[in-house]
């Protein structure tokens, strides 16, 4: 989101003077507390779990969901790392599938990746886009497959209507620095099913054994580590949701005049979303490997290509298939062996290739969105 003000530094300033920093110190209210109640009210699901990162929360879902040891679970190969490290921290293994030219996990590939050790699901919304999220549904169904959606670079993005996040059996939120929603490091679980919430609450929070709502729940304690925010962010969080609403209203207007004036190209098309209304973001794609690289030398475009961690063939803690204790590796309790070549999934890296996102904020003045595209038209 990247805008703070007064609203921040109010809510700030509460905390400090309640001398209540812990979410959990002094009772169960709290600033954290009303930003999870505020967030089911708005996303319309019956549980929210604020944790410290995107990827923590990515990991509570494996383990809420029984993944562990010897399952497999399928990621797409354009991702920020974090995504097929959560399955292989609860025991798991990633196995890689191809996006489609929506720029999201290609649900022909799932389909083609599935094997009888396949438990999970975990569709990515990259930068404000939304995957086929009909079709994966229709194969979990049919394979009997859990679905995490990975929603950390999506908040508040839809799909025919539905919040981004809250299809799958569980969702994940990230509240980073780069994030829609931020509190500089956060993450956030969502889920409609109640042992799925327990068992995240437990492994968030140290077994959670001692807290006050212990008593009212019924799955057994096991122990968990302290994935906790403090209420900084939990205040910080609140005044940001405040504010979103005009933040996704920016972003759609400024979405919907860049399509005004790229649409006319004829040097590349506009990648068709699966869901235009719902997005957020608008990325363009050429042809061919050698038009972009043409576009790239003339205008100084980064292509998705270019994007680091999120492109598998630089996932290495991944690709390396090492643990920190050999005896613990996830590989060693896979029942088939599963490589990752750098050739795994090359049609994600052609598409990559040939695809970039256009960049505009939610406050760019529109002169200055419109004068960019302009130039991308010479």
């Amino acid at each position: 989101m990247h805008h703070f003000g007064n609203e921040e530094l109010e809510l700030l300033k509460q905390v400090v003077e309640s001398k209540r920093l812990m979410r959990y110190r002094g009772g169960e209210n709290g600033f954290t507390m009303d930003f999870e109640s505020k967030i089911c009210q708005r996303l319309k699901v019956k549980h929210a779990l604020t944790l410290n990162s995107g990827t923590n929360a990515i990991y509570c879902a494996m383990t809420a969901m029984g993944i562990g040891p010897g399952d497999e679970v399928i990621v797409p190969a354009f991702t920020w790392v974090a995504t097929p490290m959560a399955p292989l921290l609860a025991g798991a293994v990633p196995v890689l599938a191809d996006i489609d030219e929506t720029l999201t996990i290609d649900p022909a590939d799932i389909e083609r990746k599935i094997s009888p050790y396949t438990k999970a699901i975990i569709p990515v919304h990259m930068g404000n886009t939304v995957c086929n999220m009909d079709a994966i549904m229709d194969i979990a169904k049919r394979h009997n497959l859990l679905v995490c959606e990975d929603a950390c670079q999506a908040a508040g993005v839809t799909y025919h209507g539905q919040e981004a996040g809250t299809i799958g059996q569980t969702g994940a939120l990230s509240f980073n620095m780069f994030k829609n929603l931020t509190c500089g490091e956060g993450g956030m679980l969502l889920t409609d099913d109640d042992r799925y919430y327990e068992r995240a609450l437990i492994m968030h929070d140290a077994g959670c054994y001692t807290r006050d709502h212990a008593a009212q729940m019924q799955e057994k304690f096991f122990p968990g580590f302290n994935f906790r925010v403090s209420d900084f962010q939990g205040a910080m969080l609140c005044a940001q949701l405040a504010k979103f609403d005009g933040f996704i209203s920016g972003l759609k207007e400024r979405r919907d005049l860049v399509r005004s004036i790229l649409g006319s190209s004829q040097q590349f098309e506009l990648v068709t979303a699966n869901d235009p209304d719902g997005v957020l973001s608008v990325n363009i794609k050429f042809p061919t490997q050698k038009d972009a690289a043409a576009f790239k030398e003339k205008h100084g475009t980064i292509f998705w290509i270019e994007s680091g961690r999120h492109v598998y063939t630089n996932w290495t803690p991944v690709l390396n298939k090492s643990w920190w204790d050999e005896r613990l590796n996830p590989h060693k309790f896979a029942r088939r062996t599963i490589d990752y070549p750098l050739d795994a999934c090359t049609r994600t890296l052609d598409i990559l290739t040939r695809s970039a996102a256009v960049s505009f904020g939610y406050s760019m003045p529109l002169s200055e969105v419109e004068s960019n595209c302009r130039k991308l038209l010479q």
